[in-house]
């Protein structure tokens, strides 16, 4: 069970609500019992898991990120964006939600977010199924 999809960001720093493309997907690998696990193969963007309902929720996450990471800190790495690779190392590379009688156990306030810090761009995600059975 593996599927992959493409992310587009349109902004430097920014959250994009995936939770209906790992819908899909695990819908489409027929998973029953086990877990999801979604994988962002990049150094400059990772996923979470926050509340989707309320906006300012990612908008609040996004500025503080920016504020206790600024672009133009005193890093050491010379490409320029080192301050990407630091949030991306915070946010992580995966996450695994668990799956049960076909649905993913999410909270009820509860989605799933690219995380992008060196957009704009057009990123990878990596979704795998794991079945119990």
């Amino acid at each position: 069970m593996y599927k992959e999809i493409n992310v587009n960001s349109s902004r430097r720093s920014e959250f994009v609500d995936i939770t209906g493309e790992i819908i899909k997907a695990c819908t489409s690998f027929g998973l029953s019992e086990g877990a999801v696990t979604v994988y962002v193969p990049h150094t400059t963007a990772g996923v979470t898991i926050n509340e989707n309902a309320d906006p300012s929720v990612v908008a609040d996450l996004v500025s503080t990120l920016d504020n206790l990471i600024p672009w133009d800190g005193p890093y050491r790495h010379r490409e320029g964006n080192a301050a990407a690779h630091v949030k991306a190392g915070l946010m992580g590379s995966s996450v695994t939600i668990p799956v049960h009688q076909g649905s993913m156990s999410l909270g009820t306030w509860q989605g799933i977010f690219f995380s992008e810090f060196d957009g704009p761009r057009t990123r990878r995600v990596i979704i795998t199924g794991h079945s119990r059975d």
